[in-house]
């Protein structure tokens, strides 16, 4: 049974994200005790039977739940000198800082970006009903990009119109035509004008109307 005393007597810190670390990669408790020694040691060097009299775990459990955490990126041997400049290995916890450090970063990235259906709301200026959230999300399913869905929304903005199914008649169209990005309307659009002086607008266009 590990030592569980060590955590006061040395006063190590639980910190939130190695918990976090623990229960989403399914940590056994020999792996969380190594993160959090390796954390606030003073001495990281991988001494094993430091390790073991400290945790009270038997060093071949020690073997094995380094050699995991090696294997998951989170810890990793930095070669250094000690104070008798004699060539040694310390553990570092930097790789496990980096994955914490992007997850976080990604999080705050996507709470910060809007998803389609805040968009469609913003755009029409009112919320959505149930029955529009699963049309836009079978939309998506049936595999046309957001880029190109949130086109047809803007269309059908311009037009004045806030029907789903207005919306819903343009991606038919773009999907016959075989569009899959804004740049291929806008691009077909001019091939079908390039005859006349002027080439309209992708919002001056009727391609519910286009029967080319």
């Amino acid at each position: 049974m590990p030592n569980l005393e060590f955590l006061t007597e040395k006063r190590f810190t639980l910190s939130t994200h190695l918990i976090q670390v623990a229960v989403s990669n399914n940590l056994s408790l020999a792996e969380f005790l190594l993160l959090v020694y390796f954390e606030d040691a003073v001495d990281k060097t991988f001494n094993v039977d430091t390790i073991s009299k400290t945790l009270n775990i038997n060093e071949k459990e020690i073997l094995i739940a380094f050699n995991r955490l090696l294997s998951l990126n989170f810890i990793e041997l930095e070669a250094c000198k000690d104070k008798t400049n004699k060539c040694c290995e310390i553990v570092s916890l930097e790789p496990m800082y980096r994955k914490l450090f992007e997850k976080t970063e990604k999080q705050k990235e996507l709470a910060k970006k809007e998803t389609i259906f805040d968009l469609f709301q913003k755009e029409l200026g009112r919320s959505i009903s149930p029955m529009e959230y699963e049309i836009i999300n079978a939309w998506l399913e049936k595999g046309f990009s957001e880029e190109l869905v949130l086109g047809a929304l803007k269309e059908a903005v311009y037009n004045g119109v806030s029907s789903l199914r207005y919306i819903d008649k343009i991606l038919y169209e773009w999907q016959k035509k075989g569009y899959h990005t804004m740049t291929e309307v806008e691009s077909g659009l001019i091939n079908r004008r390039k005859d006349n002086e002027k080439v309209p607008q992708l919002f001056d266009y009727n391609w519910l109307e286009d029967e080319g």
